[in-house]
């Protein structure tokens, strides 16, 4: 069963249009069926993305990843990272080193524009981006959506 309305929401997410939704990048090299996860959301070129209600989506990550979302991006944060704007990929920072370097997986969320906590959360809606290399170094970036 195909998921007709998948594109528009993976659109609608990375214009901040579904705060309340998550996002997930998976790499098809480590995925089983990419044709059947693609039949509920959005083929790229090398993988396919998800973008599912929050609890449902990281139920979703934990079981394609067999990590919890929340953990996951925990331990990411530390290291700084660019993750692709349409969240399916990014720049691994140690891609200097020798080995594999390209985005596993990746784990996406928006905060809604929010002046009282200040600094880049006032300057719009802030999008959450959190990825594993295939090298094992996993790191992250937040970045202030366009067109606030």
């Amino acid at each position: 069963m195909s998921d007709a309305d998948a594109p528009d929401r993976h659109e609608a997410f990375l214009s901040g249009e579904r705060p309340d939704d998550v996002l997930i990048y998976l790499h098809e090299a480590g995925v089983g069926s990419i044709e059947r996860l693609a039949d509920i959301g959005v083929r790229v070129d090398d993988g396919v993305v998800l973008v599912l209600p929050g609890e449902e989506g990281q139920a979703a990550f934990e079981r394609a990843t067999g990590l919890d979302a929340m953990d996951f991006a925990g331990t990411a944060m530390d290291t700084d990272g660019d993750i692709e704007s349409d969240c399916t990929g990014g720049t691994c920072p140690d891609s200097e080193e020798s080995g594999e370097h390209y985005a596993t997986f990746v784990f996406a969320f928006v905060e809604e524009r929010n002046e009282a906590v200040g600094g880049i959360y006032a300057e719009g809606d802030v999008r959450h981006g959190y990825a594993a290399c295939a090298c094992g170094t996993t790191y992250s970036e937040k970045s202030v959506l366009d067109g606030e």
